[in-house]
This record gives C-alpha cells, sequence and structure tokens, in this order.
C-alpha cells in the first residue's frame, strides 16, 4: 500500500466518498448466506448459516427497513451521507433484497437439500409420502394440530384478522356454502407460535430414514380440506408479515420508563406492515388480496419457493446428533492465574488479566460475581446489564449477595432491542431479591459493560473492576469474540464508580483518569487520535491505525480517517458488518484498508490501536464507530495498559490481518470480494489458529 499522501479536490463530505449503511448491512448478509455455500463448512454449520442470514434480514425489515419508511413520511427530502432520499433507498433496498432472498432459496432448493439428502437428512415432500408416512401424519394432524388451529372464513361478520409480526399463515380459497349457507369465498388459518415448523418422522412408526422431516406448512397443506367440512378447498397458500417491531418512547415525556417500554411491547407485534412474504405459486388475484389488506406495495412482496419463516429450519440442528456434520466441539481455557479454587482478587492484585472469549472461558467472569458475592470483606457490587441469558449465573451471584447483605445496583437497560421482554423479568427478579434496580438515563441506552466490586483490604477500600467489549451474556460469550479486562488499578476503578454515580444519581459531567466515556468524551477522543495520527504522518513520524469493530458508520469519524490517510497514515480496518467509508478512493483512502472476516465466531469486538509515535496506545471499548453509540448511548471505551496484554491484542489483530482464508475485502464501489488461496499460499485462518492456541 502506498502510504505517499495524494492530491485531491473531491471534499470529504461528498455523497460519492460514503457507501449506503443499509445496503452494507445487506452486503453482510450476503456475506453470511456465502458461508452456506462454502464446501469447507461442516454442513449442519451451512445450514445454520442460511438461516442466521434469514434472520438478520427479519431484523433488517423490522428495524431499518421499517425507520426508512417512517423517514420517508416524516420529512421525504432529507438526504443521507451517500446522496440519497429514504424514497431512494428504499427503491435501492428492494432490489438488493430481492437479489439475497432469491439467493437464499436457491441455496436451500438447489444445494442444501440434496447436500442433506446425501447425508441421510432428508425433508419429505408431499408427493413423495409412502404410505406409513401419510398414515402416521394423519393420526400427528388429528391429534397435535387439529383441535388447536382455527380457521377464519371471511364475511362481514368475521373481518380480516389481526396478523401477528413473522407469523405463519395460510390463505385459502374455498367453494361451496357451509351449514349457515355462508361462502366468501376465502379464509384465513394462523399457525400457532408454539407448534414445530419441522416435524421429524419416527422411524419406527414410519419405516423412514431416522433423520427425515416434514415442514407444518406441507401437513396443513396435505389435510386442510379436514377444516373445512362439506366445502372444496381450492388453494392453499402460505403467507407471512414483517411488522415495524422498533418501538418509539417519548423521552420528554416518560415518568415511569418501565410502564412505557411494557406499554410499547405490548404493541410490537402489531406494527405497521414493512413486508409480506408469499408462497410463489399463490395466484394473481389473491396476491394483490393480501397486498391490498397490508397496504403493501409490490416492491415489498416477496414470491418464495420454499417456506416462508426459512428461518425456523434451524430447529432441525436441535433434532440431529450428527457431530460429523457439525462444527467439532471444544474446550475454552482459563487463565492459569485463575484456576481452580484460587483467590481471583489476589490474582488481579498481582496483574490486570484479559479474557478472549469464547476462545478463553467466560466462568472466570461468572467466579469473580460468585467470589464477590460470598466474600466477607466485599462491600459493594455495582453491575450493566444490557442481554443476559434465562437462568444467568451473573444473576444468580448478584441475588446471593444482596442476600447476603451486600449493597448490589444493577443498571438494566429495557430497550435492548427484542430483549426487552427479558429485560423486564429479569429486573423484577433482581428487585424481589432486594437489588437496587435502575433503567440508565432517559434517553441514552446504557450499552457500557461494566462491574465494579468493592473490597475492605488492610484498613482500606480496593475497587476491582472487570470491564468487556461483549454482553454479560454465558452462551453469547460462547460464540461472540469479545475481550474482557479484570484490573484494580485504582484510577481506573475510580472511573468505574464515576460512571456508575452518573448512571444512578444526578449531577455534571466528572473528569475521569482513564476512560474514554460517551456521550461525553469518547468521540472527541477518537477523533482527536486519528488526528494525532495525522500530524505524526506530516511530520515523517510512523503512524498507523488498526481498528476492529463491528459498524464504520459516524461521519465526522469518517471524514477524521479520510483526513489521515490523505496524510499518509497507514489504516487498517477490521469491520464485520457495516462499513460506510469507501477505502482505495485516489487521494481520499489510498491507505485505508477494509477488511471482514467471516467464520465459525461472530466477530464483536471493539478494540482501536494508535502507533503515536512509538507510544503506542490500545483501547478496547464497547462501543462501535456509529452515531448512537457516539451520541445517544452510555458507552466506556478503556485502555489496555500491560504491554504484554497489549502485546498479546496485537498478535491477536495481526493473525486477522494475515488472514486469507475466511477473508472479505471492501472494494472503492461498496462491494466485497472473497480473498481466493493461491496454489502456492499456506491457508490462514485467524480463528482456527487462535482456537488452537488458546483452548485448553
Amino acid at each position: 500500500m502506498d502510504s505517499k499522501p495524494t492530491e485531491t479536490s473531491l471534499p470529504l463530505n461528498a455523497p460519492e466518498l460514503y457507501i449506503n449503511r443499509d445496503l452494507s448491512l445487506l452486503a453482510f448478509n450476503k456475506r453470511v448466506l456465502a458461508q452456506a455455500r462454502n464446501e469447507a463448512v461442516p454442513l449442519l454449520e451451512r445450514l445454520n448459516y442460511l438461516c442466521i442470514s434469514c434472520s438478520n434480514l427479519d431484523e433488517f425489515f423490522e428495524v431499518r427497513v421499517a425507520s426508512i419508511i417512517e423517514m420517508a413520511s416524516i420529512d421525504p427530502n432529507t438526504i443521507s451521507a451517500d446522496g440519497t432520499t429514504p424514497s431512494e433507498q428504499l427503491a435501492k433496498i428492494a432490489i438488493y433484497a430481492h437479489e439475497l432472498v432469491d439467493k437464499q432459496y436457491q441455496v436451500l432448493n438447489d444445494i442444501l437439500i440434496p447436500t442433506l439428502a446425501e447425508h441421510n437428512i432428508r425433508f419429505i415432500r408431499r408427493k413423495d409420502w409412502t404410505k406409513a408416512q401419510h398414515q402416521w401424519l394423519t393420526t400427528y394432524f388429528n391429534e397435535e394440530l387439529l383441535p388447536i388451529l382455527t380457521p377464519v372464513g371471511l364475511d362481514s361478520a368475521h373481518p380480516f384478522p389481526r396478523i401477528l409480526n413473522k407469523s405463519l399463515n395460510f390463505i385459502i380459497s374455498l367453494t361451496g356454502k357451509d351449514a349457515f349457507g355462508r361462502n366468501s369465498g376465502r379464509a384465513i388459518l394462523q399457525a400457532p407460535r408454539g407448534l414445530p415448523r419441522v416435524v421429524q418422522l419416527p422411524a419406527e412408526a414410519t419405516s423412514s430414514g431416522p433423520h427425515d422431516f416434514v415442514f407444518l406448512s406441507s401437513i396443513i397443506h396435505e389435510f386442510i380440506n379436514d377444516l373445512f367440512s362439506g366445502m372444496n378447498v381450492t388453494g392453499c397458500y402460505q403467507f407471512r408479515v414483517t411488522r415495524n417491531s422498533d418501538f418509539f418512547v417519548d423521552d420528554d415525556a416518560i415518568d415511569d420508563l418501565l410502564l412505557a417500554v411494557q406499554g410499547e411491547l405490548a404493541m410490537r407485534n402489531y406494527g405497521d406492515e414493512v413486508r409480506l412474504e408469499i408462497d410463489a405459486n399463490c395466484p394473481d388475484d389473491t396476491v394483490n388480496f393480501l397486498l391490498e389488506r397490508f397496504h403493501l406495495t409490490r416492491d415489498r412482496l416477496f414470491l418464495v419457493n420454499g417456506p416462508v419463516n426459512l428461518n425456523r429450519i434451524q430447529e432441525v440442528n436441535d433434532c440431529l446428533d450428527r457431530p460429523d456434520l457439525k462444527f467439532p466441539p471444544f474446550k475454552p481455557s482459563i487463565p492459569s492465574c485463575f484456576g481452580k479454587d484460587k483467590d481471583m482478587f489476589a490474582a488481579i492484585r498481582k496483574n490486570d488479566v484479559l479474557l478472549h472469549h469464547p476462545f478463553e472461558s467466560f466462568a472466570p467472569v461468572v467466579e469473580f460475581l460468585r467470589q464477590a458475592s460470598a466474600d466477607p470483606d466485599v462491600l459493594v457490587i455495582k453491575q450493566t446489564l444490557y442481554r443476559t441469558g434465562a437462568d444467568s449465573p451473573i444473576v444468580a451471584a448478584l441475588i446471593k449477595a444482596a442476600r447476603a447483605g451486600k449493597v448490589v445496583t444493577v443498571v438494566i437497560e429495557l430497550r435492548a432491542r427484542f430483549d426487552e421482554k427479558a429485560n423486564i423479568d429479569l429486573a423484577a427478579k433482581l428487585q424481589e431479591a432486594a437489588v437496587h434496580v435502575v433503567y440508565g438515563v432517559v434517553g441514552y441506552k446504557t450499552h457500557a459493560k461494566m462491574c465494579l466490586v468493592l473490597r475492605r483490604e488492610d484498613k482500606q477500600l480496593r475497587n476491582y473492576v472487570h470491564l468487556g467489549t461483549g454482553n454479560y451474556h454465558p452462551r453469547t460469550a460462547q460464540i461472540y469474540t469479545d475481550y474482557g479486562l479484570f484490573s484494580c488499578d485504582k484510577e481506573l476503578g475510580e472511573d468505574v464508580r464515576r460512571v456508575f454515580a452518573q448512571l444512578t444519581s444526578l449531577g455534571k459531567v466528572t473528569k475521569l483518569n482513564k476512560l474514554l466515556q460517551s456521550p461525553f468524551t469518547l468521540h472527541k477522543g477518537l477523533v482527536e487520535k486519528i488526528d494525532r495520527e495525522s500530524q505524526h504522518a506530516k511530520n515523517g513520524k510512523p503512524a498507523k491505525i488498526i481498528i476492529q469493530v463491528n459498524a464504520v458508520v459516524e461521519e465526522q469519524l469518517i471524514k477524521a480517517l479520510y483526513r489521515a490517510s490523505q496524510a499518509g497514515v497507514e489504516i487498517k480496518l477490521i469491520v464485520r458488518g457495516i462499513c460506510c467509508l469507501r477505502p482505495g478512493i485516489p487521494g481520499v483512502s489510498d491507505n485505508i484498508e477494509v477488511r471482514a472476516v467471516i467464520g465459525r465466531f461472530l466477530e464483536h469486538a471493539r478494540l482501536y490501536v494508535f502507533a503515536n509515535d512509538g507510544h503506542q496506545e490500545v483501547y478496547a471499548s464497547s462501543a462501535d464507530l456509529m452515531s448512537r453509540n457516539m451520541f445517544k448511548r452510555v458507552e466506556v471505551c478503556f485502555p489496555i495498559e500491560s504491554k504484554k496484554l497489549a502485546a498479546r491484542i496485537l498478535h491477536d489483530l495481526n493473525l486477522y490481518l494475515q488472514d486469507n482464508s475466511q477473508v472479505w475485502f471492501l472494494q472503492p464501489d461498496g462491494t466485497y470480494r472473497q480473498h481466493q488461496l493461491h496454489d502456492n499460499e499456506t491457508s490462514v485462518q485467524a480463528q482456527a489458529l487462535l482456537l488452537n492456541e488458546l483452548q485448553a
């Protein structure tokens, strides 16, 4: 890469320098889907990647498309950084999304289903049912489905029902008259969410293979006549509606945030319609009928060749004991200083400790809180919770500590998208145990990952902290790559205490010693550090920036990176998802390389490295380079001051920069190119190497 600055007349706010964030997000889902085609990936994991790309697309429509539709209604002339209006963005999204959906079903029908069949995992079509299978499925329908299915005939007394967000539904065409002489010609059947979408055939009762499955939709199609006695079903077609699931809470009008979130949560399943999926065989008159009912235009219609709820095929993985078709299991390691029965506080007093999940176990984080809850010298525990699992051992430790008489304060973010209900239940559970629960600051999501333990030692008080880039969720810690730092550094501990004071009380912004914090100092601090690298480069000094994040969107930070590139700074960005910055633009971003790594684990860590003329700085953070993280959330960015731990993070980053097997490079035109190994090139997989280095 040429590090010499290049002249350009292009202003840094020129729309052609920015990639649309939503098209970039669709490009991420395309990379995920590519894993479903990758023959080097175990077969059932490929099926899992297909389902992930589908669930990601659901959320994309529920949140991003819904918000653009609202913007088109409120301010149709607003212009995004890439120079497009909301309606122009929706038109481009429609093209890209339809292409993605077509590829999803192509992968399912033409690649995965045939390949699964080669491994004796079969999805049996209705036309291929044997007599024994049909007999068993008849009994299954009569005993398990018929009693709970409730079709609604459409007439003046039975208006079109409210359709639950993302639920499986059928529209049925009918002829004939019922016992009351009625026939509107159409009926709607909603499949209850509790029903499995894939039914496994029992080998002993059907003479099937041990891994034969039938889609729920196929069963309902086969026996739909049984729901309309004496009438003739002339057509039965699946459909699914995706709705706006991003709720609005008026920060200026809130008296009780919990009640406000509960009220909005009740309406989530019935927000405005944003997408309609229908069986591709559905006739035009029925398609038009549904479009009219849901007030949708054809650009938001998806005619699909397969189950409309494609992501529910993931249920198959839970039914199969086929380790030969899954990623090999691994056992994450635990640092020796945190070995069995060891005093974690003594270990942390000796040195800061860094954990890299999932290669290293999340267990020490749980054990840290367990020891704190049982330690008579621990007086106070403070914790932020954004997402955590049901029956979390973290929560159990906090409850135990409160019941032991310790002062326990938990900051729960109620508005963690799609985890609101779980967090409301969690808050109630903690409050029952006398934990002091607060909901952060109205108008600002608490996204920081912090734990503070105050302990009395030798007639003095000492703060122990854990700071992380990911959530306090033991399950996601097994599949997301994240870092966590344990420290009892006095200034760092005081910083964390001050941030908790902001979240639980009132007061002016206090100066922090080492932490950068949004919405106050993080954005400004990052811009200053990037600009400092620019100045070093202009002065002929070595200058380099390495950033690993989930998203790069915020315009001022992108402009700072462009300025740094123009000054000759070498910039390496490892961006899992959205990237609005265009690399490789002559005179603007010649010195910026953007890569994305898609592997077994979801890349989730946020790291910032600045060469700083030989005085290198390494930071880890809960924040991505997005406006919401910089200005509308409470985030922390913490330094890795131990030279040993900083060197370890640099080692990990260098592995990602050497990866040539799971890496995609962002091109100046906004597309991604997957690196293809040359004949004489040795394969390097960063995640595999880290797994080999760190697992037990």
